[in-house]
Order: C-alpha cells, then sequence, then structure tokens
C-alpha cells in the first residue's frame, strides 16, 4: 500500500520523504489555510520535494470552472493531482480534465455508487473517507471493502485512496482490505511504529547491556 502524506507542512513531508515514507501527497482547503502559505508556492515547493502525485483541490463549484482551476493547478509540476468533489459538476470536470492527460483525485466520497461514477468518469484516484463515515456509526472500512470488490470485479484503473484516516488501525484495516493508497496525517503515520512491547523490550536490553560495561564504539 502507498503512503500519501496529508499535509501542507513542509517540514513535516520532508521528514518522512528522507526516511522513503511518501509516495505522494494529499492537500485541501483546510491544509493549506493552516499551512497559512499561498496555496500555488506552496504547492509548487511540495512538487519539487516529492516525485510522487500530489493532489492539489479545486475550489469552484460548477464544473466549468473546476475545469479551469484544474488546469491552471497541473501547471504548478507534472506530478499534479486535479482534487474535484464528488458531485455531479465534480466528475464532468473529472472526465474532461482525464481526457486531456492529467491525473484526477475525485474526493468526498461516502458510497459505493459514487465511486462506480468516478472510476466510470475516468479518476485516477478515488478518496472515500473513513473516518467521517465512522463518526456516523457507519463502517467506513465497509465502503473499501466493497468498493475494492467493484473495482476488482470491472478492472477499473481507479485507485483507492483511503481518506480521512484518524488511527494507526485505520492504516492496517485499509492495507488488509486492499486499499491502493492509504493518506494520514505525519502523526498518524509516525504512530505505526509505537507499540508498548517495544519500549519494554528495548529498555530491558539497554539495562542488561549496561550491566557489561561494553561500548560498540
Amino acid at each position: 500500500m502507498k503512503f500519501f502524506v496529508d499535509t501542507a507542512e513542509i517540514d513535516e513531508i520532508a521528514e518522512l520523504n528522507d526516511l522513503g515514507m511518501v509516495d505522494g501527497v494529499t492537500t485541501n482547503p483546510s491544509l493549506i489555510m493552516k499551512s497559512g502559505r499561498d496555496i500555488l508556492e506552496v504547492t509548487k515547493e511540495i512538487c519539487d520535494l516529492v516525485d510522487g502525485p500530489v493532489s492539489a483541490e479545486v475550489v469552484a463549484t460548477e464544473a466549468d470552472a473546476m475545469i479551469e482551476e484544474g488546469r491552471k493547478l497541473a501547471k504548478i509540476a507534472n506530478n499534479i493531482a486535479v482534487k474535484v468533489p464528488l458531485t455531479w459538476a465534480g466528475l464532468k470536470a473529472c472526465n474532461t480534465l482525464t481526457n486531456e492527460g492529467r491525473m484526477v483525485n475525485v474526493t468526498l466520497c461516502f458510497t459505493a455508487n459514487q465511486a462506480l461514477l468516478a472510476a466510470k468518469a475516468g479518476a485516477s484516484f478515488i478518496s472515500p473517507f473513513i473516518g467521517r463515515l465512522d463518526d456516523l456509526n457507519l463502517d467506513g472500512m465497509e465502503l473499501i471493502a466493497d468498493i475494492r470488490e467493484i473495482y476488482d470485479n470491472y478492472g477499473f484503473e481507479t485507485e483507492i485512496l483511503a481518506a480521512s484516516i484518524r488511527s494507526v488501525n485505520h492504516m492496517s484495516d485499509a492495507a488488509k482490505i486492499g486499499a491502493d493508497v492509504a493518506t494520514a496525517p505525519p502523526a498518524v503515520i509516525k504512530k505505526m511504529a509505537d507499540h508498548v512491547l517495544t519500549d519494554k523490550g528495548l529498555a530491558a536490553f539497554l539495562k542488561d547491556w549496561e550491566k557489561t560495561g561494553q561500548k560498540i564504539l
């Protein structure tokens, strides 16, 4: 499963990228606002830093305006994936931009039917929102499984990009189901390394090593 980092903070992306943990980046208007940066400037900086797709989201709601915004965003770098919402206008924009040879990430997906429409429209990525479904006492992972089954049934090339990741369990569950990509905040990705028994075992090893009085360097 590929890891995308869900942030517009350059330092956080760079830290994970140096460890080989970044296959791409996703941004949205809320993350751009949080960064306090100009969208074109920070997106260009991210694209220069990572090799994989960088999702940059349109803010228009009408198809023609989405297409124009998407074209402008796509000019930032060759690895831009234009992010559009899963509305009828968004699907129209997706189809047009895809036919122009651009990567498109269709976001805010909450049903398998929506995912099917996105694949038919030629989306490069579909972003089902796991956490927001969980907030409504619905099973976000069930949606990932449904989309996986449908896409596999018909050989759709649209990649399932599990989004709205809230926990390390979301990451492992998405991987087990077969999501192609998971996009998560840096803190969640880093927390995947944590386990109380790892900490306990390391502390025991270091205590015993100290008793030997030896040094490696």
